[in-house]
């Protein structure tokens, strides 16, 4: 599939939402969102009906309304899928059934912590403690874990908070150890910070998920959560197994569909991850034209184009690939996160050799809202110099990015320190290696290769597949034929089926006398690229090199789909 680039109009509009609403002021994404996080109050409490397609659920909680306990259901449904608005939505919903029912003033706590609001997320729970005197043990049980969770999550530091917390869920599995909501929440409190909510889970939350499992199979919220922790430990055929009966136990959910993308992408089966990531895409398009939402408001309809983008770069449809992440851009960051990613379309920019629209992004980045971000735009304009000869204006970047990452911490808020420092060292290795400092760069540029691909995550994997390559291009032109062959291995061992793993183990054997090594790998590469737009550059290149031989193209090492 292809896709032109959207017209300047269009992003417009995909900005400003199908409703018309004014987007969030990029100097002040909170402007428009009263006091909770960074959507309107007004949309999260717009009436919504029962839907179907987000999930079966079924947690009981005291009241006499039919219609309040399906909506309080559903809400917890979207909840697990992190559907902020509409998990809002529905817990509003239910209180007006009920004005009442405990636990949906519990719902709506946790959905104010996913959108970045704890005031309005203590705020909630104590109207569910208010409440409390009129609901059963097993619901009290539930809002005194609450009030346990934020007491950790505000001092995230203070692993006795963390530690009593997850004492507090034992103790509620003591009592009801058949309630599944339970179980989900004692593996969500596995992860680093008390916060957590499914996504950062290891080894440790698995038990506690198919614990949920076995009391309710095929509850689509613990193989979501499976998902995560098995990407997170590297069990990647568990994960893809359990991204499978995410999406098909909530196919209408765009996170399930995306979800499933990640895995499929993981094992070489790209065109099909390319597939889902496009579903959710559609479900996002539908979504907001129904109910005249702005995109702008949804966190993950930028990070699904990301991704999508990332596929259609693998594939080497580059124009595609180009347009999606155009149409990301266009829409703007409302968190530090969201912000820093924006990285990826410089990254872009460099790989495709665009060194003066790389130059012009990075110093937009680096005049960004948040400290993350203004240091890896520093690290992007260095790259962009280093490209055209300008080491003394890379050298002023790159201590430009030092300031601004000794202002990160290594808590649960924010981007921390360690995720900025491999791309300031990536940018001090390379100045290493133009300076003819070939041990130290080495040394440096190995050591953030194996920090790169340390990262858990289907995000940080695709990046650090991307990040390689320009690794590798950066040793090759440099001359420093040892470390182009070290990584072009490290990309063997990260991504086999990208033709540009074999097209960087190509041109190494060439550079070494080995002919029939190198026809072979640009055979594969040529192979691989079989989609890729026809006047790629590195796909002409291979085409070349490998017809010099004779050698016959067909993959290796990986699956082309």
């Amino acid at each position: 599939m292809t896709l032109a680039p959207l017209r300047p109009a269009a992003l417009a509009a995909l900005a400003l939402g199908l409703s018309g609403a004014t987007v969030l002021a990029q100097d002040d994404p909170h402007a428009a969102c009263a006091a909770m996080g960074w959507v309107p109050r007004e949309v999260l409490q717009r009436p919504v009906g029962l839907r179907d397609g987000a999930g079966a659920l079924h947690d009981p909680v005291t009241t006499r309304s039919r219609e309040a306990q399906a909506l309080y259901d559903q809400g917890v449904a979207y909840l697990h899928s992190y559907v902020w608005i509409e998990a809002a939505r529905s817990f509003n919903e239910a209180l007006r059934h009920d004005p009442d029912l405990a636990l949906a003033y519990i719902g709506l706590s946790r959905v104010y912590s996913g959108l970045e609001d704890p005031a309005d997320a203590r705020a909630a729970a104590r109207r569910a403690e208010a409440l409390a005197a009129g609901v059963s043990a097993r619901e009290r049980r539930r809002i005194g874990l609450r009030a346990k969770q934020l007491d950790a999550m505000d001092d995230p530091p203070d692993a006795e908070k963390h530690a009593a917390y997850k004492k507090a869920i034992d103790d509620a599995l003591a009592a009801d150890g058949s309630d599944p909501e339970l179980w989900l929440l004692r593996g969500n409190a596995e992860e680093r910070w008390a916060s957590g909510r499914g996504q950062r889970g290891e080894a440790a939350s698995v038990p506690f998920y198919e614990r949920a499992l076995a009391l309710v199979p095929d509850h689509f919220a613990a193989h979501h959560y499976l998902v995560h922790s098995c990407e997170n430990v590297g069990r990647i055929d568990d994960a893809l197994r359990h991204g499978e009966a995410y999406a098909r136990l909530a196919p209408a959910v765009p996170h399930a569909r995306h979800m499933y993308g990640h895995d499929l992408r993981r094992v070489g089966r790209v065109e099909d991850a390319i597939a889902e990531f496009r579903r959710a895409y559609d479900l996002e398009m539908a979504y907001y034209a129904a109910e005249k939402l702005p995109a702008a408001i949804d966190w993950h309809h930028p990070h699904n184009l990301d991704l999508l983008a990332g596929c259609h770069q693998h594939q080497g449809q580059m124009k595609t690939a180009e347009a999606y992440m155009r149409e990301s851009l266009a829409i703007p960051a409302v968190t530090d996160g969201r912000e820093f990613n924006k990285k990826e379309w410089g990254v872009f920019l460099l790989a495709l050799g665009r060194t003066d629209e790389a130059l012009a992004a990075g110093r937009e980045l680096a005049g960004g809202r948040w400290p993350a971000t203004r240091a890896v735009g520093h690290v992007l304009a260095g790259h962009a110099l280093v490209a055209t000869g300008q080491t003394a204006g890379a050298r002023e970047e790159l201590d430009a990015a030092e300031r601004e990452s000794q202002q990160l911490g290594s808590g649960a808020a924010g981007i921390s320190r360690s995720s900025v420092d491999p791309y300031v060292d990536g940018l001090r290795g390379e100045l290493l290696l133009r300076e003819g400092r070939r041990a130290e760069a080495e040394e440096l540029l190995k050591d953030v290769e194996r920090r790169i691909r340390a990262v858990p995550g289907p995000d940080a994997w695709t990046e650090a597949l991307y990040r390689l390559e320009a690794v590798a291009r950066a040793a090759r032109a440099a001359g420093d034929w040892d470390l182009a062959a070290y990584t072009a291995g490290q990309m063997r061992d990260h991504d086999p089926a990208y033709a540009g793993t074999h097209y960087a183990a190509g041109l190494v054997a060439e550079h070494r006398g080995d002919a029939a090594g190198a026809a072979h790998e640009f055979a594969a590469a040529v192979a691989l690229w079989k989609d890729a737009d026809p006047d790629l550059p590195a796909l002409r290149d291979a085409r070349a090199r490998a017809g010099q031989s004779g050698v016959p193209a067909r993959p290796t090492g990986g699956s082309a789909r």
